[in-house]
């Protein structure tokens, strides 16, 4: 029936959740929780973003931008004083953590540097093509890590002057920074020389990794029991079954598991006193029909 349903069976959800629930309740170190109560900032500290049409007077820009892929986890920087190029900076996280981590890393670290820098200007525009972090950063009833981070940095940066901004623009429209910034990002990911700065992984990352351990024991389950053969010849794979959406209706079910309206089911019961199909070639079974 799980297998028909697509439902992961209750005896492997219910050990899925008390994974799940130790995890993110207990000390696990590399769970990348939210930052503690007491360690918030005031609701009444708010971080300002400008349209990306707007005019702007900022002598330092920065453009960050972060990368994920099959080679790795990548942070790009891109700094510039009254628009020329300061430097370029390159971070790696762990691989298990995110595009978004790495775009709110991004941000960090180059606030941490501009912090720092020998100038005189105090009013800093740093572009992001990160929606979901612009948006994370005006939603107060958020508290991810990384981000209570950095609105502590800027927090920080505005009790020395300083003047911090933020603006989303396109990725892959011709910014010239973003375009930089990208490359530098995709690099860092592939440079695995580079030591990782980050290694804390999120609470959507760790449910989708013991999902996937669950479904690899349901496939073993159903792989050792004798039960279900008709269906298990229907559905070889666990994981492709998830990916299907079926509409779970009587004919599908007797099809499926052989069960139902059908002579040879009939016939196992003694309902019927003949299991033939009326071609004579077969006993009434749904492979048959197919």
């Amino acid at each position: 029936m799980w297998v028909i349903n697509g439902i992961i069976p209750i005896h492997i959800k219910i050990e899925e959740m008390g994974k799940l629930y130790e995890i993110t309740q207990g000390i696990a170190t590399q769970y990348d929780r939210e930052m503690d109560l007491e360690n918030w900032n005031h609701p009444a500290t708010h971080v300002k973003t400008i349209e990306r049409d707007e005019e702007s007077s900022h002598p330092i820009e920065a453009y960050t931008d972060g990368s994920k892929s099959d080679f790795g986890v990548g942070v790009g920087i891109v700094i510039l004083l009254d628009n020329n190029l300061i430097t370029t900076m390159q971070y790696r996280l762990n691989e298990r953590c995110t595009n978004n981590q790495a775009e709110q890393m991004a941000i960090l670290r180059a606030l941490e540097y501009i912090q720092h820098m020998e100038s005189d200007e105090k009013k800093v525009l740093l572009h992001t093509d990160s929606q979901i972090t612009l948006k994370l950063l005006q939603n107060k009833k958020k508290h991810p890590s990384l981000i209570e981070r950095f609105r502590t940095k800027v927090i920080e940066m505005e009790q020395h002057e300083w003047s911090v901004e933020y603006r989303w623009i396109k990725a892959h429209a011709g910014h010239r920074g973003n375009e930089m910034a990208d490359q530098q990002a995709k690099e860092a990911a592939r440079n695995k020389n580079i030591e990782e700065c980050y290694n804390k992984i999120p609470k959507s990352v760790v449910m989708s990794e013991l999902k996937e351990q669950s479904v690899k024991q349901w496939q073993r389950e159903c792989v050792e029991t004798t039960k279900g053969a008709i269906t298990k010849a229907f559905f070889l794979k666990i994981e492709d079954r998830i990916k299907l959406s079926l509409n779970t209706i009587t004919n599908y079910t007797t099809i499926v598991t052989a069960h139902g309206n059908i002579k040879s089911y009939l016939y196992k019961y003694k309902i019927t006193d003949n299991p033939m199909c009326p071609c004579k070639r077969s006993s009434n079974r749904t492979t048959h029909y197919i």
